[in-house]
């Protein structure tokens, strides 16, 4: 039986998209599933969540050394670099945004 050329070829295209970014072993960390509401969350929440984002951003950061690795052992080219660094720094930014809104709100009822 011969392989239909339609297949191989949409798995040639396939592979020309995905290929780059599955070769690389960086894993982007994901982001803290909740932030506590600053006016009802108690400091110990607080801090707890204050810990986990830090973790977060410490993840992050390897992730993008990662990158840079990946880029020059040529696994990924570096606009593709580029754009990944630029969705996990864009994660990271929301996430310490809202949790930096949820310290005010907690501070603002705590002081």
């Amino acid at each position: 039986m011969k392989p239909s050329y339609k297949v191989l070829f949409a798995a040639a295209i396939a592979g020309s998209l995905v290929g780059p970014l599955a070769l690389a072993n960086c894993r982007l960390p994901s982001a803290p599933s909740k932030i506590p509401d600053g006016a009802k969350a108690s400091e110990q929440q607080m801090i707890t969540a204050m810990q986990t984002i830090k973790e977060y951003n410490r993840d992050v950061q390897t992730y993008m050394k990662c990158l840079d690795f990946e880029v020059r052992q040529n696994r990924i080219t570096p606009g593709d670099r580029v754009s990944l660094h630029n969705t996990a720094l864009s994660e990271l930014r929301e996430i310490a945004t809202e949790f930096n809104r949820q310290v005010r709100i907690f501070k603002s009822k705590h002081s």
